[in-house]
């Protein structure tokens, strides 16, 4: 028995693949313009005011711990992920030389004291001399006028008469050196209080040197925070501006994002952000505040920029970092560390001018713990002084 196929069956046999290619094209189709409308529905309707960016990671000031004199460390009293706070004891240096320098800068400055003493006692001993001398011409002076009274009626021989003149001369010559004596200790005291005195003054300042330097043995931390990087060593001998250790205030920290130069539009201080890190995931969210955007891009201040006036050039789309600080509270709370990635949401919709302008430079200071170096020799230099002014108060 043949197999015979009608024309009618053989058009449709061929039309059943063509039929199934046209379908796939109008699913594809459809599924493109599906995607294309919700995309653009998206674009429409999706606020425009964000500005988002992944390349983004945690910033931190980096205190290095340096010495300000040359000493040989004999103690270490913090490691690496210690907290210490502001004024704490990190490394002590040997103080041996320091100390002998003190005692010997002491007692001169208590020699200094005593002589000065001398000095004031002798203008007065000199005062007391000149009224004595005074004295002494007056009656001199006298003596002699008296003798010429009586010298007319021969009640005196010419010799007492020449004596007394002798006497007289005499007694002129030694007021006049007394004169001369008071003027020369005058002139070592001369414009002078006691405790201003040069002599004073000299030997004072040898023993704010001395006594600092001795203080400077004792390397204190200029920050609360945690150590880092340590490499001091003990035995070690260091110097001024030797790095010894670090230490990262992680109450103080804050985020770069870097930003494409085309997301910049409408970014301004003060404005909200968030902040998710990548050790914490999505569902943790630190708000923060623009502070303001960078002077340069990376690419600018890198240690070797970019030579676009040679060779072939090709534009590349440049990040400007925009910093983002962080509520300490929250940073407290969820502590990160330098160096950390995040990601960064920009709200552009309104900026905030009264925090832009209530934003101040930031003053970090460390000075006050030098200070307290400086008063405690200051008391030290007055301590001296006090007991060895005897009873010239």
């Amino acid at each position: 028995m043949t197999d015979k196929t009608t024309p009618q069956a053989s058009q449709e046999i061929v039309a059943t693949p063509s039929s199934t290619r046209r379908k796939r094209l109008l699913v594809v189709f459809g599924a493109i313009a599906v995607a294309a409308s919700a995309f653009a529905a998206w674009r429409f309707f999706s606020d425009d005011s964000l500005r988002s960016t992944d390349n983004a990671y945690v910033g931190g000031q980096v205190v290095q711990v340096m010495p300000q004199i040359a000493g040989t460390v004999t103690r270490i009293m913090a490691d690496n992920t210690d907290r210490i706070a502001a004024g704490a004891s990190l490394i002590q240096l040997d103080s041996t030389d320091a100390q002998v320098e003190l005692a010997a800068a002491e007692a001169k400055l208590a020699q200094a004291v005593r002589t000065v003493r001398g000095l004031y006692a002798n203008d007065a001993r000199y005062g007391a001399d000149i009224l004595a001398q005074q004295a002494e011409l007056d009656k001199a002076r006298a003596d002699l006028a008296e003798r010429k009274a009586v010298a007319s009626i021969g009640a005196v021989t010419g010799e007492d008469l020449r004596h007394a003149a002798n006497a007289v001369l005499k007694a002129e010559a030694i007021y006049t050196a007394a004169q001369q004596a008071r003027a020369q200790a005058l002139a070592q005291i001369d414009g002078s209080t006691f405790a201003s005195h040069p002599d004073i003054q000299a030997a004072a300042q040898r023993v704010r040197a001395a006594l600092i330097a001795l203080s400077r043995s004792r390397i204190v931390a200029p920050v609360s925070g945690m150590v880092a990087q340590r490499v001091v060593q003990l035995g070690r001998r260091v110097g001024p501006g030797d790095r010894l250790m670090s230490i990262v205030p992680l109450d103080r920290l804050w985020v770069d994002a870097n930003f494409k130069e085309v997301q910049l539009k409408g970014i301004c201080p003060g404005q909200s952000a968030k902040v998710t890190a990548d050790v914490y995931g999505k569902a943790l969210i630190y708000h923060g505040r623009v502070e303001d955007i960078e002077a340069a891009t990376g690419a600018a201040v890198a240690l070797l920029p970019a030579q676009n006036a040679t060779g072939n050039w090709i534009k590349i789309v440049q990040r400007v970092p925009v910093r983002i600080s962080l509520d300490p509270a929250e940073l407290l709370r969820n502590p990160l560390r330098i160096g950390m990635s995040t990601e960064v949401e920009i709200n552009t919709s309104s900026c905030d001018a009264q925090w832009a302008a209530a934003r101040k430079p930031k003053d970090d200071n460390a000075a006050g713990l030098y200070d307290v170096q400086a008063g405690i020799a200051e008391t030290r230099v007055k301590e001296i002084i006090a007991e060895n002014m005897g009873s010239h108060k």
